[in-house]
């Protein structure tokens, strides 16, 4: 529960996301991070935050332009050249255990931002917008630090024999671009930053325009509470696409660790090509919720509602559930009237689960998405327009209805792209051969989940899945100890768990011989 003050006689005082702005836009960090110092923009230019639970605007931020960021670059290539971070192992350790404890310290103004100016519902930032990743999104990496196999000998072999040795080295990159995505930023922010730092990388982040203050709050901690040295971390929030850009053409960035949509991330990756850039990309997902005949229905509900939780704004949200024909019009029915009976208003509020898109651009394209879905002759069973039964404070607010969709097939563009909102299409199948065809019938293949009474019969088709997670009746693939990320179009490489932290490594094999007789 979010509250104002001291809690008045009788409990705790509720508050709405009108006065969650004001208390946001009070304690906000307006400027960047670069080269140690915490400045507005070299010209003085900023961009508007707006809150998408009410359209008003929430305050400003300092928006980077091509100057600022060639500043920021060049910082983070002289701390990672020029200082001892990218070897100095204990001070890695340090700054981490520092930065976590800030956060911490900070952490339900952090809830507060987020609910502000992501629109997110009070209850996801108790899951993973907030309390999940702040518990081991640092830690995890820091562990790292002492567990991780740095070095290993391969002896013998070649033309010298048992006197030839060789060392296999794990080194940083070097400079790292990490660019978030607005939806869950705290918790992607930190699953890029703790393994990259970690690794004995610098960085430079560019959070989404829409939802900076987080991450120039993280700026402003590691700047006042923490030992870093002057440019390993940098915090540039800008409103130029132009000016983001820089990140994937400056031949002083290593690697680019990206997080967002589909086109973005190829467009990223085709400009990094040039100067050979390592890319981490993890990117949109269309993924299959697969019903078989022997699920129970009671299980399968909460599930599907699950598409519900942040309006929908979740790469690896199952958008697609693929039921049995023996159970179709039972589902359908079930989970038509689950959906009719979400909560959907006022993010501040504990019971909300649907709160605001991200922005008006983004409500249309949703709705826009809908139209199409009828023009193809799909049926809407609940849904498919704008929320309007909202307060005045949240009239501007860009809400949109949780849509249920049947009378498509796959093929259809509802079944194959991703909305990014609460909209649920539900296809039939008749055996699991056909379940899988569908599941894999997709240009994504981030994440997946199956229903089954037999945990069996549900591996089996889950490993067949051709995706990169997916959840087996209703057991949780997330951790920062768990890789996370896709297949074809959802993207390549991973987050979180060793494979998270390799990527961020470069790999030195040095061979030598041993003197004779040694």
């Amino acid at each position: 529960m979010v509250t104002v003050g001291p809690p008045k006689e009788g409990g705790d005082v509720k508050v709405t996301s009108v006065e969650i702005g004001e208390r946001a836009a009070a304690a906000a960090e307006p400027r960047m991070l670069i080269d140690g110092k915490l400045v507005a923009a070299a010209s003085g230019a900023e961009f508007d935050n707006v809150s998408p639970a009410t359209g008003r605007v929430l305050g400003t931020t300092a928006s980077a332009e091509d100057i600022d960021m060639g500043w920021a670059i060049g910082a983070a290539r002289r701390a990672f050249d020029d200082t001892d971070w990218s070897t100095n192992r204990e001070l890695r350790k340090r700054c981490l255990g520092q930065l976590q404890s800030a956060l911490e310290d900070e952490k339900e103004e952090l809830r507060t931002e987020l609910i502000a100016e992501v629109g997110c519902p009070v209850m996801t930032t108790q899951l993973a917008q907030l309390d999940w990743p702040l518990t081991d999104a640092l830690r995890y990496p820091a562990r790292l630090i002492d567990e991780f196999e740095w070095e290993r000998l391969i002896e013998g072999g070649g033309l010298f024999g048992d006197r030839n040795v060789r060392t296999v080295v794990k080194e940083p990159i070097g400079v790292v671009a990490a660019i978030t995505p607005s939806n869950f930023p705290v918790e992607v922010i930190l699953n890029k930053l703790g393994p990259a730092l970690a690794a004995g990388n610098t960085v430079v982040l560019k959070p989404d325009p829409h939802t900076p203050w987080n991450a120039t709050r993280l700026g402003r901690l590691v700047a006042e509470r923490t030992d870093f040295p002057a440019g390993v971390v940098n915090v540039v929030p800008t409103g130029s696409n132009e000016v983001a850009g820089l990140l994937g053409t400056d031949p002083r960035v290593d690697m680019i660790s990206f997080t967002g949509s589909t086109a973005v991330g190829k467009l990223l990756a085709r400009r990094g090509v040039d100067t050979m850039k390592r890319t981490f990309l993890e990117l949109g997902g269309k993924s299959a919720l697969i019903v078989l005949d022997d699920a129970d229905p009671a299980k399968v509900i909460p599930a599907a509602v699950g598409v519900c939780v942040h309006a929908g704004q979740a790469c690896a949200a199952t958008t697609r559930m693929l039921v049995h024909t023996s159970m179709f019009d039972e589902i359908v029915a079930a989970v038509t009237a689950a959906f009719a009976a979400v909560t959907v208003g006022d993010p501040a509020l504990p019971q909300t689960l649907v709160g605001p898109l991200i922005s008006a651009e983004q409500k249309q394209r949703v709705l826009d998405a809908v139209a199409q879905a009828r023009r193809d002759g799909a049926e809407i069973t609940t849904g498919g327009g704008e929320y309007e039964d909202l307060p005045p404070g949240l009239r501007g607010g860009n809400y949109v209805q949780p849509t249920v969709i049947v009378g498509v097939d796959n093929s259809a563009a509802i079944a194959q792209h991703e909305v990014f909102g609460p909209i649920l299409v539900i296809l039939p199948f008749g055996d699991d051969n056909e379940a899988v065809r569908i599941a894999n019938d997709s240009a994504f293949g981030l994440a997946g989940a199956v229903v089954s009474a037999s945990a069996e019969r549900a591996m089996a088709v889950a490993r067949r899945a051709r995706t990169g997670a997916i959840g087996v009746n209703g057991g949780m693939y997330y951790g920062a100890d768990a890789p996370f990320g896709g297949y074809k179009s959802s993207g390549w490489g991973r987050q979180c768990g060793i494979e998270g932290f390799s990527q961020y490594l470069e790999t030195k094999t040095i061979g030598y011989r041993k003197p004779r007789g040694a």
